[in-house]
């Protein structure tokens, strides 16, 4: 009965910081397009802070499950947008993509901030069930946004940092990179899943996010 109750405690934990996450990136990336004369998102409904609207099924699972082990990967539902009606198309779709990132690592420092606050206030100097949840909701949620920002950050389609990278490209790159997205979602799915299941294949995400995201976490969270 016990092992039940934490697995509920740790969904509990988990839930709340994991769907504000993906909310905030995914509003940001409608909102930074719909701002930059691109009002597909929008009209789809996206330019909203309601995680129904955002949510893939299979990237929140794989957030939660890959979360549960102390990272949280994963991903939403890509907003649309339609490149050809911003005001300025190749640095439109760079300043469209780092919104999502943008927006995780300011989470992360105001839910650090916060944590810090109320650490200071002396909130959790006495032990409660409340207490104690409320703190790991603020601890997760600064690890969760920063490992997200990171993860998009990754100059591979379809993450953010392939759309970053495109706007700084060339046009003549751009276009050879842009071909090179149909292989990018299988090469995401082999760095998340492989090192899981092969011995020895190298942990390229955990070298790439996960450190990197270990030291800016530790920067923002409270000693």
């Amino acid at each position: 009965m016990s092992d039940i109750a934490d697995i509920l405690l740790r969904i509990l934990v988990l839930a709340p910081p994991i769907l504000m996450a993906l909310t905030v990136h995914e509003a940001a990336h409608a909102g930074v397009a719909y701002l930059f004369g691109d009002p597909t998102a929008k009209q789809a409904g996206r330019l909203s802070l309601n995680p129904l609207r955002h949510l893939d099924v299979a990237g929140t699972l794989v957030f939660f499950f890959t979360a549960w082990f102390g990272s949280g990967i994963g991903w939403a539902k890509p907003v649309p947008v339609d490149y050809r009606r911003l005001s300025n198309p190749q640095r439109g779709v760079m300043w469209v993509s780092a919104a999502g990132p943008a927006v995780n690592l300011l989470a992360a420092a105001l839910l650090g901030l916060a944590l810090r606050l109320l650490v200071g206030l002396g909130v959790f100097v006495e032990y409660s069930l409340w207490r104690h949840y409320l703190a790991e909701v603020f601890l997760v949620g600064v690890q969760v946004n920063v490992v997200l920002a990171f993860f998009n950050l990754l100059p591979l389609p379809p993450l953010d940092g392939s759309g970053i990278l495109m706007g700084l490209l060339p046009p003549r790159a751009a276009a050879r990179y842009h071909a090179f997205s149909r292989y990018g979602f299988a090469i995401l799915l082999a760095l998340i899943f492989l090192p899981q299941v092969v011995r020895g294949f190298p942990n390229l995400l955990g070298l790439l996010v996960l450190g990197p995201a270990s030291l800016v976490t530790g920067w923002l969270l409270p000693g």
